[in-house]
Formats: C-alpha cells, structure tokens, sequence
C-alpha cells in the first residue's frame, strides 16, 4: 500500500459504470480513488470534478508513474484493455479490469501472464457471481438440494439504455456486440453456480436493428458442460420488458431465480422439491462492494478476487465459441487454451 493507508486507485476510463457503480464500491471498500485519466483531458478534468477525485490526467503514463496509485481500474472500449492492462502490469499495479478482457483469447492470455510475471493480482469484473442469489444457488446446489444438476437456463435479455448505446452497437473495431457484452457474463454466472466448466456451445445471433451492420443484438444458445450439464442463454439489446432469471434443474429438485441477472443486490430463489416450495434466505449485498472486499484481500495476501483474470479468460471463450457458432452454423468447442 502507499504511505496514505488505503489502497490508492486509478482510473483507467472515465466510465458511467465507474461513475454509478465502481467509484462508491472502491470507497466503500476501504480504498480511496485517487487520479482519473482518459483519452480526452478535458472529459478526465470535468469527471475528476463530478466525483470528488483529486486529480485527472490524458496520459496513461502519468497515471501509472503516480505511486499513491496501487491499482487499477480498466473500463475503457474492449480494444483498449490488452496495452492498458500490460501496462500497468509492467508499473507494478494491481489490476481490476472490465469484461471482455480483450478482443482474442491470445491477448487475454498475455494480461492474465504479465500480471502473474509482476506479481500483481488480476481481477475480471465479473459482479453477477457476487449476488446474493447466485450465492444461494451455488450453495444449494453443493448441499446437493437438487441432486444432480442436469439443465440450466439464463434469461438476460435487456433494453440497453440509450445512453450506453454508443460504441456496444455501431462499432465493430471495439468488440461490440451483445455477445462480447452479455453472454460474457452469462458463462462466469454459470461457472460459478454449477462449480462447473463448459466444453462445447451452438449459437445462433440476431440483428433486429439496433446493431449496426455486423453487429449482433441478439443471441440464444446452448452450451454443454463437463458434467454433460446443457445450459440454455438468452441475451439481447432489444428488449424492453423482459424479466431476467436464472434456472437449475436437477434430479431432486429445481431452483429458480427471479431479476438476478442485474447490477443491483435484488432478486429472489425459490427451491422446488418434492417437500414443496422453499424461498432461500438471501445475504443481500452490494455486489461491486463484495469484489473491491475482495480484492482488497487479495492485494494484502488474503485470499483470491472474487473473479480472477483465468475467470475472465475463460468466460470470454464461451462468447469466442458463441460467436463462431453462429458464424459457422456449428457446434464449437470451448477453448481457453489454458
């Protein structure tokens, strides 16, 4: 840590996910922002403004010399991600990076091994396998409440807001894409409720006409697990009133989970099984509060970040496959190369 006692953050992006989410999760957390940089000086100065953060800057490089800095948040455009994050790696930062961690597997890899080579933790911002629900699913399911787990579905087709529209959906350089954006998150969530790993998916993508050109607004796949698990997701852009909800079924029971798939520390799981219906008790949390805990922990030796660089790696390569699939017509594998 530095001389002031708190873990001193840098961020790498002045984002609205840093801005309703990651700033307040930082400071909560114990750990107090300290310089904001982007690649227009002038949007970093108003931002540093806005949100109380002491200083702003244009230049990566400036932000990474400064040593009240300790770590890093990324949340700049995908394409972005590798340089920043090797960067910071190189000035010995730790670093908290936004999902899709790159645009291909190989450069995720190459973040995931320069941080482990400067001995810095790495984390994905991964928040859903921080809810309160998802914790209840994954406990429920290793008490074995539900036997053997044999299907999954996630519902997580939203609106997304005007306001974020921007580059998720006209520009194809920056990895955009419902895919890239959502599907991401489906794999960590379902990783981390199933304890299990996935080995082969079929896609098939959308253009309803909020993507521009190439670019997918919608998607609905299967992925086969290790376990021979299927997994169903559903994502998108488009849709304006949908619910969102996550689903197991197993040979004793089921559990399914209602407005999960969010930012927000809400939603519930009901446990059906032969006895009935039992509604699971809830530890309600801030999600992004939960993973700064944890990554605070795991810059003093303690312990592991909530999702770690291997765990965005891996997510990241169900949306590669996905993606392929929808492509080719085909069933992918999925390949980390880990």
């Amino acid at each position: 840590m530095n001389d002031h006692g708190k873990p001193g953050w840098g961020l790498i992006g002045a984002s609205t996910i840093a801005r309703e989410w990651v700033i307040d999760a930082i400071r909560a957390s114990g750990g107090e922002v300290r310089a904001v940089m982007s690649s227009s000086p002038a949007r970093a100065a108003e931002y540093a403004l806005a949100n109380g953060i002491a200083a702003s800057t244009g230049s990566l490089e400036a932000l990474l010399d400064d040593p009240a800095i300790d770590a890093v948040y990324i949340s700049t455009t995908n394409e972005l991600h590798r340089d920043q994050c090797l960067a910071a790696a190189g000035a010995g930062k730790h670093v908290l990076c936004e999902k899709p961690l790159a645009l291909t597997l190989a450069d995720a890899r190459a973040m995931v091994g320069a941080c482990a080579a400067a001995g810095v933790v790495m984390a994905t911002n991964h928040h859903l396998r921080n809810a309160a629900t998802h914790r209840a699913m994954r406990a429920a399911i290793a008490d074995g409440r539900i036997g053997k787990p044999l299907f999954a579905r996630v519902f997580h087709a939203v609106y997304l807001p005007p306001h974020l529209q921007g580059w998720r959906i006209n520009n194809p350089a920056t990895g955009a894409g419902v895919v890239m954006d959502i599907t991401v998150h489906d794999a960590d969530t379902l990783r981390f409720v199933l304890d299990d790993e996935p080995v082969e998916v079929t896609a098939m993508v959308q253009h309803a006409g909020l993507g521009e050109g190439i670019i997918e607004d919608g998607v609905m796949g299967v992925v086969r697990f290790r376990s021979g698990l299927v997994a169903q997701f559903h994502d998108a852009f488009t849709t304006r009133y949908a619910t969102t909800g996550f689903e197991v079924h197993g040979t004793e029971g089921s559990l399914i989970a209602r407005d999960c798939m969010t930012q927000k520390p809400i939603g519930e799981v009901i446990l059906r099984t032969a006895a009935g219906e039992e509604a699971l008790p809830l530890d309600d949390d801030n999600l992004y509060a939960r993973a700064l805990r944890a990554f605070h922990a795991a810059m003093r030796g303690e312990g592991a970040p909530a999702a770690s660089g291997i765990d965005g790696v891996r997510s990241m390569a169900v949306a590669v496959a996905a993606l392929e699939s929808a492509a080719s017509g085909r069933t992918v594998p999925v390949d980390p190369g880990l």
